[in-house]
């Protein structure tokens, strides 16, 4: 198979990398500002729930910058035979926290610089997300078109925190940007604290464990609200990329939705489909954390009902505590090309098609890939 991984972590030890790319006011902000994380990691809203042991993978745990990448070529693109990996960073996704939105575009535009300058050349593999703080949607639009004309940006990418559903017309300056640059747009699990509402519909829940299975409930506002608001009509060749918030829940919600858009579908005449038709369309999600029932026939039924062969595509969340393996993942045989490579180049139509040497090198991969997924 052709291996596209959706969801790769580009991380540091310190923050400190963006000191380079941040000037100003905003470099000195960095440096004398109050921070509410520890030293060497990036002001911005403070995270209620902590892993209890760490968010990383015990053995990934590089001692230098430059061992990033060394890690993740070892550990991850080699070992798993991955064709692209599309970095998703980590911590400046929780810029969407903060209530600055001037400080917040510039801590995104550093890490964006970063990213372009020190990590994509490393290898031909590596694709990248265009970042951006939600706060302020024209300073988002501009970070967009800033970078939009780059080769190897692929996506636009939030967190699934925010101050209000993503189908609002106030974020639509976003979704403008994204279609003129021919961009999806995704949002990433996190930006749960500052500024943005609370993620949970009763009130925060005490331990981590309540809060990480809870976290698909942002997601199902957000994809209810952009079709409820008309953004896929307006910008009818946009995707929206959910990545990891999880996969079944999908499913029952569509069914209730749909049934739901029949009988009141006069108070939004713009939705001009059904609801289930626009996710076929215009949606795509990421398998990872794919939900694993202990028949996993039971799994396949529900993923069936959604079209997961067209609409899933493969996310590792390397490195991450919870990261999937390419042969954890349990497919039926016959979706298995399109959710491990090929919905992600219809996605992401930027990605380069597969060459004789990927080819060649997937080949070799295979045998190994289908024996640990039996």
């Amino acid at each position: 198979m052709f291996i596209v991984d959706c969801d790769v972590h580009n991380n540091w030890n310190s923050a400190d990398v963006l000191l380079p790319y941040l000037k100003g006011w905003w470099r000195d902000f960095y440096l004398r500002g109050e921070r509410t994380g520890p030293p060497g990691s990036l002001p911005h809203g403070h995270r209620a729930w902590f892993h209890p042991e760490d968010f990383k993978r015990q053995d990934v745990q590089p001692q230098s910058e430059a061992e990033h990448y060394a890690v993740m070529k070892e550990k991850h693109l080699d070992a798993n035979g991955v064709d692209i990996a599309i970095l998703t960073g980590d911590e400046p996704l929780e810029c969407s926290t903060l209530g600055n939105p001037h400080l917040a575009c510039a801590l995104t535009a550093a890490y964006n610089d970063w990213q372009i300058a020190e990590w994509l050349p490393k290898d031909e593999r590596l694709y990248g997300s265009i970042i951006i703080a939600p706060q302020d949607p024209q300073l988002a639009a501009k970070e967009i078109r800033r970078l939009g004309s780059h080769p190897k940006m692929v996506q636009v990418m939030s967190s699934h925190g925010s101050t209000m559903p993503y189908g609002d017309p106030f974020y639509h300056p976003i979704y403008e940007a994204c279609a003129e640059e021919g961009l999806p747009f995704a949002v990433h699990l996190g930006g749960n604290g500052g500024i943005n509402t609370a993620p949970f519909a009763n009130g925060s829940p005490r331990y981590f464990c309540e809060a990480h299975t809870l976290l698909t409930q942002p997601a199902q506002t957000h994809l209810v609200s952009m079709v409820m608001n008309g953004v896929f009509e307006k910008f009818p060749q946009m995707k929206f990329v959910i990545v990891e918030c999880g996969v079944a829940w999908i499913p029952p919600l569509l069914w209730r939705w749909d049934t739901n858009w029949k009988a009141l579908r006069k108070e939004t005449p713009w939705v001009k489909k059904a609801p289930s038709e626009y996710f076929l369309s215009n949606v795509r999600v990421s398998s990872q954390p794919l939900e694993a029932p202990e028949e996993r026939d039971a799994l396949w039924a529900v993923l069936a009902s959604m079209n997961a062969k067209e609409t899933l595509m493969f996310a590792s969340d390397y490195p991450h505590w919870d990261q999937d393996e390419i042969g954890a993942v349990r497919l039926p045989e016959e979706w298995r090309e399109n959710v491990f490579g090929g919905n992600a180049l219809e996605t992401y139509p930027r990605l380069p098609r597969p060459s004789a040497k990927t080819k060649a090198r997937a080949n070799g991969n295979g045998a190994a890939q289908q024996n640990a997924a039996v």
